[in-house]
């Protein structure tokens, strides 16, 4: 299959950016934390949204259990009164709800998964930087020396 122009403007971008980076090691670090940055920052924005639907599932629960009160409590006075087909659909309306929450609490205990999941991947991201960062220190510090022993070897070599 021939390669289309976008294929090859693709590759031809692709292979300049490879090269400025291995002529420029530092901004091939900077770029490295930069996508650290921002997969840190995707990370706690699904964190944050996981925990707001967790919110909002939880407000549902709830709302639902009083619905569940007040229909068997319905469904009990209309057992009371000999409404017996009447306490049978309330029943009945009682068994969704309870359905309903079931689901609903299923649906939570996977956002509680996903959560977890989330949290030991930020853990193991922040981990990461911290070593990444301690080393791009020793790089940072390793290159001010080469520089400094560079200046030195210029200061110091005899003219020609």
């Amino acid at each position: 299959m021939n390669a289309t122009w976008l294929d090859e403007l693709e590759r031809g971008l692709e292979e300049r950016l490879t090269a400025f980076l291995k002529e420029n090691p530092y901004q091939e670090l900077l770029l490295r934390e930069q996508h650290q940055k921002d997969h840190h920052f995707n990370l706690v924005s699904q964190r944050e949204k996981l925990q707001k639907e967790a919110k909002q599932q939880r407000q549902q629960l709830l709302e639902l259990a009083t619905n569940v009160r007040e229909w068997s409590a319905r469904s009990k006075r209309a057992k009371k009164a000999g409404a017996l087909v009447l306490a049978d659909r309330a029943d009945q309306h009682v068994a969704e709800l309870m359905e309903q929450g079931r689901q609903l609490w299923s649906d939570l205990d996977q956002l509680g998964n996903r959560f977890k999941d989330v949290e030991q991947r930020l853990c193991a991201l922040s981990q990461k930087s911290n070593r990444d960062h301690s080393t791009l220190e020793e790089d940072w510090t390793s290159f001010e020396a080469q520089q400094e022993l560079e200046e030195l070897k210029r200061k110091h070599s005899p003219m020609a």
